[in-house]
């Protein structure tokens, strides 16, 4: 169980600002500061596969977007979630570039990796609000149940297609990316 500090309720520009002097990462849900576990090796290199795969598309096609790591973005009117990795408009990022990392408008696309204790958050939580935020696709990337899920935003729901095995994934953020799950996970696997 991931704790929370019970102590009071924070609004969002105090969570904007808010250092209790430690390396723990924070979700704002409904005022709590909610406390992120720290990620697995395997997390760190799944993510950091997709950053580059993402990175190297963004090059490729010339496009005016950046895609960060452990980026946040508001939810709700207390709420904010961290990503795993998600692509933004450059200009989005540099009008944020002296702030805090949460971006207040909805990211293009948001990838979260699921973990034995992110599983609710990520599947339910985090679809739901993304969905509400509009985000146009989210990617939960499943190393547990070797998936990964595409979800499209389609008239304020998002319409999921699952990509397994040696299936080329299909983005409509990406329509010519190159990834498939074996090699995501492969990347994430040390010494196998």
């Amino acid at each position: 169980m991931i704790p929370t500090t019970a102590e009071r309720l924070y609004t969002f520009a105090e969570y904007l600002v808010y250092d209790d002097g430690t390396d723990n990462r924070y979700e704002l849900v409904e005022g709590k500061l909610t406390q992120m576990n720290p990620p697995t090796v395997k997390h760190l290199l799944i993510a950091k596969f997709i950053e580059r795969v993402l990175d190297a598309e963004i090059n490729r096609l010339g496009l005016p977007w950046l895609c960060l790591r452990e980026a946040g973005v508001r939810t709700g009117y207390k709420k904010s979630r961290l990503m795993d990795v998600c692509v933004v408009p450059a200009e989005l990022a540099m009008e944020s570039s002296d702030h805090s990392a949460v971006f207040q408008l909805p990211p293009l696309l948001a990838v979260e990796i699921v973990s034995p204790e992110s599983i609710k958050r990520d599947y339910r939580y985090k679809r739901s609000e993304y969905a509400a935020l509009e985000i146009p696709e989210y990617w939960i990337a499943d190393p547990i149940e070797s998936k990964i899920s595409v979800l499209i935003l389609e008239e304020g729901l998002y319409e999921e297609t699952v990509f397994t095995g040696h299936e080329q994934i299909v983005s409509q953020i990406f329509p010519e990316v190159s990834l498939k799950l074996e090699l995501m996970l492969k990347y994430g696997n040390i010494g196998e």
